[in-house]
C-alpha cells in the first residue's frame, strides 16, 4: 500500500501543481547540459540563417520552380500532420477544397479557353479569399476575447474558445494562401491562353481599347450583343479592364503588374476606400505565411537530422 502513496498524491495535485512537477524534472533532467544546449541553439540559427539565404537566392533566379514546390508543399505537409494526428474535420475541408479546386485548375488551363472560364475562375478564388478573409478575423478576435478574459461572462472555458479560435485563424490563414497561390497559377495561364499576356515576353495579341486583356471579352457591349455590362478601371498606364478582372487579377491573383504591358500596379489607388486597403495588409501576411508552413517544418527537420547525427539530444 505504502508504494501507492505518490501516484494517489499525484491523483489529487491540480492541473498546475503537475505542471509545475513536470517543469522542475525537465530541469533536473537537463541540469548540466548547458553546453550542449548552447550548441543546439547555434546550429538552429546558422540553419536557419543558411535556409533563408538559399531560399531567397532560389526564389530570386527561379521563381517559378520556388513556387511550384513551396504550392506542392502547403498543399502536401499540412495533409501529413492531419492524418498522423487524426484531425478529420480538417481532412474534410482540405478533400472538398482540393476537388473543387482541381476542376477549376482543369477547366483554367484548357484551350480554347470558354469566354465564361475568366470569370467563374475568378469567383471561386475571391470566394474562397472573402470566406479565409472573415474566418481568419472572426479566430482573431475570439482569441483576444479570450485573451482579455471576456469568455467569463458567458461561461465558455477559455480552452474551448481559444481552441475555436486558434483552428478558425489557422482555418482563414491557410486556405487564403492556398487559393491565392493556385488564383496565380490560373490567372497566369488563362492570361497567356488569350493571348495578350505574356510573363516572360511580348503578348502573341495586340490589344484593342474596346476588349478587356484579363478576360479577352469587350469592355463596352451594344445592347444587341451578348455580354456583360459592368464597371471598368482605367490604370495609370491607360489600359481599361473590366473592374472585377482587373481586382481578381491583382487582389486575388497576386499581380501587381498590367496584365499587358507589365507596367506597376499602385494597389493603394485601387482600393475606394480605406477598409478595403487591409486587404493588402492580409496579402502580405499571407505570403509571410506561405514561407512558415511550407519551409519551417523541413528547416526544422534538417536541424533535428543535424542534431541526431552529432550526437545531440
Amino acid at each position: 500500500m505504502a508504494g501507492l502513496q505518490p501516484q494517489d498524491d499525484l491523483l489529487k495535485m491540480s492541473h498546475g501543481e503537475t505542471w509545475k512537477m513536470q517543469h522542475e524534472r525537465l530541469h533536473v533532467k537537463h541540469r548540466g547540459h548547458e553546453a550542449m544546449h548552447a550548441e543546439m541553439v547555434l546550429i538552429l540559427i546558422a540553419t536557419l540563417v543558411v535556409a533563408q539565404i538559399v531560399l531567397v537566392q532560389w526564389k530570386q533566379r527561379h521563381c517559378k520552380s520556388y513556387n511550384m514546390v513551396t504550392l506542392l508543399q502547403m498543399w502536401v505537409v499540412p495533409l501529413y500532420f492531419t492524418i498522423k494526428l487524426y484531425w478529420w474535420r480538417f481532412l474534410s475541408t482540405w478533400g472538398m477544397f482540393s476537388v473543387i479546386t482541381s476542376y477549376i485548375i482543369f477547366i483554367a488551363t484548357r484551350k480554347p479557353l470558354s469566354r465564361r472560364t475568366p470569370r467563374m475562375v475568378y469567383k471561386w478564388f475571391l470566394l474562397i479569399y472573402k470566406l479565409s478573409y472573415a474566418v481568419g478575423v472572426i479566430g482573431y478576435l475570439a482569441i483576444m476575447f479570450t485573451m482579455f478574459g471576456f469568455n467569463v461572462f458567458f461561461r465558455i472555458k477559455a480552452e474551448d474558445s481559444m481552441d475555436v479560435g486558434v483552428i478558425m485563424l489557422f482555418y482563414g490563414l491557410y486556405y487564403g494562401v492556398m487559393g491565392r497561390d493556385f488564383a496565380e497559377i490560373c490567372s497566369d495561364y488563362m492570361a497567356s491562353t488569350i493571348g495578350y499576356y505574356n510573363m516572360g515576353g511580348m503578348p502573341s495579341r495586340n490589344l484593342s481599347d474596346d476588349v478587356c486583356a484579363v478576360c479577352g471579352q469587350k469592355i463596352f457591349v451594344d445592347v444587341d450583343e451578348e455580354g456583360i455590362i459592368e464597371d471598368t478601371y482605367q490604370l495609370s498606364c491607360n489600359h481599361i479592364f473590366h473592374e472585377f478582372c482587373i481586382r481578381g487579377w491583382c487582389i486575388v491573383g497576386k499581380k501587381q503588374t498590367c496584365p499587358y504591358c507589365n507596367e506597376k500596379v499602385d494597389l493603394k489607388k485601387m482600393m475606394n476606400n480605406p477598409w478595403e486597403r487591409t486587404h493588402v495588409l492580409y496579402g502580405q501576411l499571407l505570403d509571410w505565411l506561405r514561407y512558415l508552413v511550407a519551409w519551417q517544418p523541413i528547416i526544422i527537420g534538417i536541424v533535428h537530422g543535424i542534431n541526431f547525427s552529432l550526437g545531440l539530444e
